[in-house]
């Protein structure tokens, strides 16, 4: 048995509301998936916040392996991801590196997110 269905309304207009935002380009959305990446560990958001609160935002590599109670290898490894990352900047003096928050990466961050 063959039916046939009645078209009680035609919709001629696109079912979505039109984007009148700044979308993301795929390069943008790509380095900001690798920074939420980085501070989606634990550990490495604890290291954000540990740079932050150290005088002068500025902490070094020594000051940071008591606080987390890992080993200096281990807290370097979560730091240079947050280097590359673009978080943190590293500075070298002497035997020792020094690092600091990028200024403006965190707001950017939470400005994404904001809706």
């Amino acid at each position: 048995m063959i039916t046939s269905l009645t078209v009680l309304e035609s919709a001629a207009t696109a079912c979505c509301s039109p984007i009148t935002g700044g979308a993301l380009s795929a390069e943008e959305a790509s380095e900001l998936a690798a920074r939420f990446k980085a501070i989606g560990d634990p550990t490495r958001l604890r290291l954000l916040s540990l740079v932050a609160a150290h005088e002068g935002g500025e902490a070094c590599v020594c000051d940071l392996n008591e606080p987390l109670d890992l080993s200096q290898p281990t807290v370097s490894h979560h730091l240079k991801i947050l280097v590359d990352a673009g978080l943190l900047t590293r500075t070298k003096r002497g035997t020792w590196s020094y690092y600091a928050l990028v200024p403006g990466a965190l707001p950017m961050l939470a400005e994404t997110l904001q809706v």
